[in-house]
């Protein structure tokens, strides 16, 4: 009765502890009416770096009383040139500019700006703009919703006439630049949008002009700045194609001494362009547009250090970190994709030689020392991505060469990971590698997770502030190590106990991973979680042996449905702005504009399979797998039949990765970051299996299965459950003593029958079929050394 009610009491289990990970939300700052008027203004391309007690002493002044953070400027296009931050601000979402363009470059004309009244202006472009970005751009923006939103609004400066010109282009209040008296201007609209200037180039002492030029506008600004008023000052843009962060500042009342932050971002410091708008309008205490900002308002948090050079010394370094990451993050995973294509070359001759033969002929023997340093590479290359997650710790973009100094640490640190993996306990054991490896990846990983996300952030495995799609949880790459991580420690373990607590193994530890994945405290995927829970299902109904039937299939589908409706189902009866993806993408589905965004999933989608190098780790190890590994010499079969936890890892890893890669806009990303842990060390637990496929075990005579015994597993004794002498017991031919060199057998007359080894060795493994093709008994066993015999035991039999 419970072996038939347990899939769905597994499965009750999944839902409840992934809708639970994923309906937790942390608290959030409710933003409130704060000030009577908003001053926005912008300086395109302004950096931390430019901002200085004597450079910019009105600036240095504000930032002192006010809050502070680092501004990823998206926009519809990149790099973000200063008329798409601009439009960008004015839309509350990503927007683009539709000049003509150089490639990669910005229009090449400026923006016209007619006054035909002498109050307010034109813009005659702008209908075009909006139809362009309703039409023709994926975010679905209206420039002007900004404008849209209150009675009246002033624009001072060309830049600041494309935020504030409503969707049929009109300003309701403009000057070219600043008038003596600002006073009445600035006072005149609860809201106003100033264009302070442009700090452009990489000469120092042209920006250091500039930005001093810029800071003395603002000085004016806050001269004649209205009661009770809030000033928000960014920088707005990019001025060239390298993407970087920027200022943002906030100055009023309820706006001191902190840090900005967003329930977009979810991460203190840090501020995205889209947030401008939503701010000004929570700061006013006005509604937000019928069709949302994608940007949520900014809050300040507290934390900041009370010395300022620190506090801005923290947004600066970050600006460095991010722009050396774009820089070394591509060569990395270019580099980390072909050695593994190579390393995976080199594994198809070792392969086809691994088998031992029974006669005395066959291919030429493989040297053990070679093996061993094989293993080795194997393990290295399985390493190298948790490793380069932790090189991070160390602060290498400071550097005068970083791309060396982080390939430097790397090094070190995959260097230090195989050896302590290969000094492991049980490492000589066939799974003794993989339980290892696994094990490092996802307490690296989750560690990180759980102390914030630290090493993710800007890293070169993680994700960059400057792409603006994540700011706070897990990373693509980060995702995809952690799920095939996880799964591979479950599976380990289960391999570990009897049969029938295999499913309860891998649900507890997958389980624990989709909290991990899913909470939003933690690795705030949502997607992410409902992919684990698919994958965590598939490995739990599998993993006591057997077909992946309809029925199980079934239960997975179910499990991973039940969350995501779940989910769903809380995620929509919250307040829109504290909605997560889910539930905003069930709402524009309901008010028909989901179209955007399923446009938007599958550009990104194509885009990320097209550019990305871990599209070729994936296809990669998809053709190793399959044309190697899958094939009668490559041994993957033989190890999936020995080690059924093991083959239902790997199968909920492969579930888990193509449904959160595709669901996620990443493509084959998260199934290729899986690949470069989960192949490597399947071919070296296949290479391992294959080195036994000659060993032989004859049961002892007297002694029956335990009841509840399983083929490959034991509940006493001796057997491969009971710590002793058999496969799995560590003195067997799959047990703790590492394979012996891949070569034939020894020539000599067979050896004395041996005792029973020391049942204290490691269990990891369970027994290889016999001679005739059946799995023994779990009863005490002991080794026969391989016949020399001109053929094999079987075709003598058949003969």
């Amino acid at each position: 009765m419970l072996r038939r009610i347990a899939p769905a009491l597994l499965t009750v289990l999944v839902v409840a502890l992934g809708v639970t990970a994923l309906a937790a939300r942390p608290p959030q700052g409710i933003p409130q009416r704060t000030a009577d008027f908003v001053v926005l203004a912008g300086v395109a391309g302004l950096r931390w770096e430019d901002v200085g007690p004597q450079s910019t002493p009105t600036l240095w002044r504000m930032a002192q009383e006010g809050s502070i953070g680092s501004l990823s400027v998206r926009s519809a296009h990149r790099p973000t040139c200063p008329v798409d931050g601009w439009l960008t601000l004015g839309a509350g979402s990503f927007a683009a500019w539709n000049g003509s363009r150089a490639a990669g470059g910005c229009p090449a004309t400026g923006v016209a700006v007619e006054q035909p009244d002498g109050i307010g202006a034109n813009l005659p472009d702008q209908e075009s703009v909006v139809q362009y970005n309703q039409q023709r751009l994926p975010w679905g923006a209206v420039p002007g919703s900004l404008s849209e939103s209150v009675r009246c609004s002033v624009a001072v400066g060309p830049g600041a006439a494309v935020a504030a010109a409503r969707p049929f282009g009109r300003v309701d209040r403009y000057a070219s630049a600043l008038p003596a008296d600002p006073r009445v201007l600035l006072g005149s609209c609860v809201l106003s949008i100033v264009d302070l200037g442009t700090v452009a180039g990489t000469d120092p002492a042209t920006r250091a002009e500039e930005a001093r030029a810029a800071d003395a506008q603002l000085a004016r600004v806050l001269a004649a700045r209205p009661p009770r008023s809030l000033v928000l000052v960014a920088g707005i843009s990019d001025t060239d194609q390298t993407s970087r962060l920027h200022v943002a500042v906030a100055d009023g009342p309820g706006w001191e001494r902190g840090w900005l932050t967003s329930a977009s971002t979810g991460r203190d410091g840090y501020l995205q362009l889209v947030d401008l708008a939503p701010t000004a309008l929570a700061a006013l205490g006005r509604p937000m547009p019928e069709r949302l900002f994608l940007g949520r308002p900014a809050i300040s948090s507290g934390g900041r250090p009370a010395d300022l050079v620190n506090a801005i010394n923290v947004p600066a370094d970050a600006d460095r970190e991010a722009a050396a990451q774009r820089n070394v993050s591509g060569r990395f995973f270019t580099l980390l994709a072909g050695v593994q294509v190579l390393l995976a070359l080199a594994m198809l001759p070792l392969l086809r030689r691994a088998r031992p033969h029974a006669g005395p002929s066959g291919p030429t023997p493989v040297s053990g020392r070679i093996v061993a340093v094989v293993e080795l590479l194997l393990v290295a290359a399985a390493l190298t991505v948790p490793a380069a997650l932790l090189a991070d710790a160390v602060p290498w973009w400071r550097g005068e060469h970083p791309g060396w100094i982080f390939a430097g640490i790397t090094a070190l640190l995959v260097a230090a990971g195989t050896t302590a993996v290969r000094f492991a306990p049980g490492y000589a054991g066939s799974l003794g590698p993989v339980g290892a490896v696994a094990g490092l990846t996802t307490l690296v990983v989750g560690l990180d997770v759980l102390t914030g996300a630290s090493l993710q952030l800007n890293g070169v495995v993680g994700y960059s502030a400057l792409q603006g799609g994540r700011y706070a949880g897990l990373s693509t790459v980060g995702l995809g190590v952690f799920l095939a991580g996880a799964l591979l420690t479950g599976g380990w373990l289960a391999q570990r106990v009897h049969r029938g607590w295999r499913p309860a193994v891998m649900v507890a530890v997958g389980g624990l991973a989709v909290v991990v994945v899913g909470s939003p405290y933690l690795g705030a995927d949502q997607v992410g979680a409902i992919a684990l829970t698919a994958g965590v299902s598939v490995a739990a109904v599998i993993s006591a042996g057997g077909w992946l039937t309809i029925t199980r299939l079934a239960w997975a589908t179910m499990a991973a449905l039940a969350v995501g409706i779940g989910f769903a189902v809380v995620d929509l009866r919250r307040p829109p702005v504290e909605r997560g993806s889910l539930g905003r993408f069930l709402s524009a589905l309901g008010d028909g504009t989901g179209g955007f965004t399923v446009h938007r999933s599958s550009t990104e989608n194509f885009e990320t399979l097209v550019n990305s190098p871990l599209t070729v780790l994936a296809l990669a190890g998809g053709l190793l797998v399959w044309f190697a590994l899958l094939q009668p010499w490559g041994g993957l079969m033989r190890l999936f039949g020995i080690y059924p936890a093991v083959r239902a890892a790997l199968a909920g890893t492969v579930v888990a990765a193509v449904i959160g890669g595709v669901l996620d806009g990443a493509a084959l990303d998260v199934l290729g970051a899986a690949a470069a842990l989960v192949v490597p060390l399947a071919a070296l637990a296949s290479l391992r299996v294959l080195g036994h496929a000659a060993d032989r075990t004859r049961p002892v005579p007297g002694r029956f299965r335990a009841d509840g015994a399983d083929d490959d597993s034991g509940s006493g004794g001796i057997g491969p459950a009971g710590g002793g002498g058999g496969p799995t017991g560590g003195g067997g031919p799959l047990g703790a003593v590492h394979p012996r060199p891949i070569s034939g057998p020894p020539a000599s007359a067979p050896a004395p029958v041996a005792p029973p080894a020391d049942p204290s060795a490691g269990a990891d493994d369970p027994a290889e079929p016999t001679a005739s093709g059946s799995t023994p008994d779990a009863a005490p066993t002991v080794v026969v050394p391989p016949r020399q015999v001109t053929r094999s035991s079987t075709e003598v039999a058949a003969s």
